[in-house]
Parts: C-alpha cells; structure tokens; sequence
C-alpha cells in the first residue's frame, strides 16, 4: 500500500495577522471583505464551519511588500 505525503500548508489564524499589522483582529476581517488581501482563494480562504484563513506564504510576502522601507 503506498501512503502519499502532502505537504501542509502553513496558514494564519485573523489574530495572527492581526498581530503582523498591529490592528485589530475585526480590522482584518473588515480587509478580507473590501478585497485588501485580494480574491479568495489567493490569500485567504473559508473552512468548512465558515471560518476565515490566511495563507501565511502570501500574507508573509504582502508584509515584505507593505512594511518595507519606501524608495526615495
């Protein structure tokens, strides 16, 4: 019998990112619904029970992006 290993995909928890951005957990549930962290699926996605999840991947290289100093 052959057992396929799949990688786990890291994920965040909304206060995980919430903490990340130094805002409120309701501020980054308010961002997934205006569409700041893009179009589920890419970044984020819904659990079966309705719970909301972010991909720590695209959440990590949005940070890189939006915390990095500015060019002059």
């Amino acid at each position: 019998m052959r057992v396929e290993q799949h990688a786990v995909e890291q994920i965040y928890l909304p206060w995980e990112v919430a903490a990340i951005f130094r805002v409120n957990p309701k501020t980054v549930i308010r961002w997934t619904r205006v569409g700041k962290f893009g179009p589920e699926g890419e970044t984020w996605f819904r659990t079966l029970g309705g719970h909301t999840r972010y991909r720590r991947e695209r959440v990590d290289a949005l940070v890189r992006r939006t915390m990095s100093p500015r060019q002059q």
